[in-house]
Formats: structure tokens, sequence, C-alpha cells
């Protein structure tokens, strides 16, 4: 199906962070192009795209880690930067997570959460820490030091700190890619409830499509410097403004054909192709998991198939198939099936298509 571009529909009354035409070039290189985007309290942002397109500079952009070159950004309807001034971090009232997390290796834990917290007393200082590691599982490692720590306590420490001194702004830049898989899954499950219970406005880098649609309650997905699509994962996944887009967020296959009459024929049936004039030539793109299967039969019903390879990944079943097309020639495309789900090599199956999965996109 043609799909519409889907528009950063956050209100600017309920803007926390809000960034506006923000551009910004290292020498000839454009790293930001003209970015609008906005984060409302308690909203989680994931920014998302390949390296090198400008995510961690529109995140140091928004902390004031880089002087802003154009546009303005907004904390709290309060301009903290335009071209030629900028509010230094520590004024902005953000906490910052970075990739390394940036812990101070000669102070403790406690006192690495502390260190933040230079406008209350010692002591109202000793209870925000102790507290804010409370609420990320760390009282019993208070006195410890970094470097005694694993990597997971490490990031927990490192959110403690950022969320000490209660800011209405946090920054996460890849808080989560220097821990192994099953480590990850658990400490960005607890870091979720943690940062929904805590109510800042939150933006976190990523380059992992999995981890953003996990997190965030709605997407940036950026490319060479430019936001091409926001949404809840759910938009950015079944409604995708371009190839480029449907790609990033898994595997697809891909076919090429031409309109007419408002849609595509493709090997697997007709998918709609609604506002593209007849004869223009198309890419149509198909996830895996919309390729339904069953057994092929004698009362099947659908396209048949032959099974080339079948493997069990887990939580689906991977297929790989040869699909006949019109002309008599044949195409290889992969199914995803929920569970196990592993016919025979060389086996027949029926494929019928779940059209909510395909996309038509010109060339």
């Amino acid at each position: 199906m043609a799909v519409a571009a889907v528009v950063d529909q956050t209100a600017d009354s309920t803007a926390v962070l809000a960034l506006s035409s923000v551009s910004h070039r290292y020498g000839r290189v454009l790293a930001v192009d003209d970015v609008n985007l906005k984060i409302a309290a308690g909203e989680i942002v994931c920014l998302v795209g390949p390296s090198g397109c400008g995510k961690s500079t529109l995140l140091r952009v928004a902390a004031g880690l880089e002087d802003l070159q154009r546009g303005e950004v907004w904390i709290d309807d309060e301009r903290v930067a335009d071209p030629g001034r900028s509010m230094p971090p520590e004024k902005r009232g953000v906490g910052l997570v970075f990739q390394d997390y940036a812990l101070f290796p000669h102070l403790t834990v406690v006192d690495n959460v502390r260190f933040g917290l230079t406008g209350l007393s010692g002591a109202a200082q000793q209870r925000r820490a102790m507290d804010t590691l409370a609420m990320v599982g760390m009282v019993d490692q208070a006195h410890a030091y970094p470097h005694t720590l694993s990597g997971g306590q490490q990031q927990r420490v490192a959110l403690a700190r950022a969320l000490a001194p209660q800011p209405r702004v946090l920054l996460l830049d890849e808080p989560f890619s220097g821990l192994d898989v099953g480590l990850r899954s658990q400490v960005r499950d607890e870091t979720l409830h943690l940062l929904k219970q805590n109510g800042a406005a939150t933006m976190i880098v990523t380059h992992d499509p999995e981890e953003a649609m996990f997190l965030a309650d709605r997407i940036a997905l950026m490319r060479d410097g430019a936001v091409v699509q926001v949404g809840a994962p759910v938009d950015l996944y079944f409604r995708p403004v371009s190839a480029f887009a449907a790609e990033f967020f898994g595997e697809v296959n891909r076919l090429a054909g031409r309109t007419s009459d408002g849609s595509a024929d493709t090997p697997l049936g007709i998918v709609e192709a609604a506002g593209l004039a007849d004869e223009t030539e198309v890419e149509i793109l198909i996830r895996p998991e919309g390729l339904r299967l069953t057994q092929a039969g004698p009362h099947s019903v659908g396209v048949t198939a032959r099974v080339e390879a079948a493997r069990l990944l887990g939580r689906t079943s991977l297929i790989h198939l040869t699909v006949p097309t019109h002309g008599g020639d044949t195409v290889h495309m992969h199914a995803r099936m929920p569970g196990q789900f592993l016919p025979a090599e060389a086996s027949f199956v029926s494929i019928t298509l779940d059209h909510s999965q395909a996309f038509v996109f010109p060339i």
C-alpha cells in the first residue's frame, strides 16, 4: 500500500523540550538538517538511524554540548539556545547519560550521584542520592567504586546521577550499547519503567530499531541529518513513508513492478498502490511475517511455493521459499512464522498475503 508521511503532532503547549529548525555543520558536512522535534513531559522519544545520520549531534545540541548554529532550542518555554547564544549545559536542567557512563573513578557510587546536587546542603545531598540509588536498586553498592561494578551496575549509577537533580529533560546517548545481549534486555526493561515513573521528557539515541520500538512512545527516524518520519512505533512499522523507513525496521522481501488502476501485481496477488499514476515503476516491499504459510494440499488457497530451507530462530521460524512468478520464472522470498513451523525441504506450502505488511513505493 502507498502511504503518506507521519508528522510530529505533539502540541507546542505540552512540549518540555522543543528543537526548532535546528541545523548543524562540521565543516562542509551537514550533520543535522532543519530538524523540528518536540518532547512532552513523561514522553520517551528515540532517535534512530544509520551511523553518521546526526542522532548524537542532535542530542549534543539539545544538551548544550555543541553551540547551536541555526534554529532554536527551548526547554520549559524558555529559549536556551539560538545562534550566537547558548545557555551552558549545567544551567539547562537536563540529565545526561553517555555511552561510556562517564563515572568519576575516584568517587564512590554515592558521591558520583551527589556530584550534581550543588544547590543542596550536604545532608540533603546524601538523602537525595540515597533515595535515587534506591530507585535504581543500587543502595547496597553506595560506597563501592565504579571499577568494582558490572556494566549493568555502572549504567544504573549513571542513570541515578542523571535523575538525582530531578531534571525536566533526560538525554541518553546509546546507554545500553556496552552491555551484552542478555543484560541489555534486563537493564533496558528496568530503565523503561524508571523513566515512565520519573516523568521527565526523555530523548534516547540508539542505533537499534528493536530497542527503539521497545522503549519509545514515539520514534524519530533520521537519515543524512534529517528526520524522515516521526510517530509511534506502530506507525513506523506498519505505515512507513519510504522504502528506507520500511527496511530500517526489519527484513523485507523486495519485488519490482508497475502500477495499473491503483494497484501493483505481484506473484502473491494484487497490492494496493493508491495515489500512484498508471505505469509507474515501483518496488514492493513485503515483510517476511506478512507471508502466512500452511502446508499445501488439494484444497489450499493462495500461492503454492517450494520450501528451500526452514530454521527455528527461537520465537519464530524462518522459511526460505521459491515462489513462481506470472512469467514462469521464480523469485526467492523469506517467510517468518510464529513458534515452530518447519516444513520439510522440497515440500510445498501455500502462501496468503497480509496486506498490512506490504508497501509500494515509486522507484
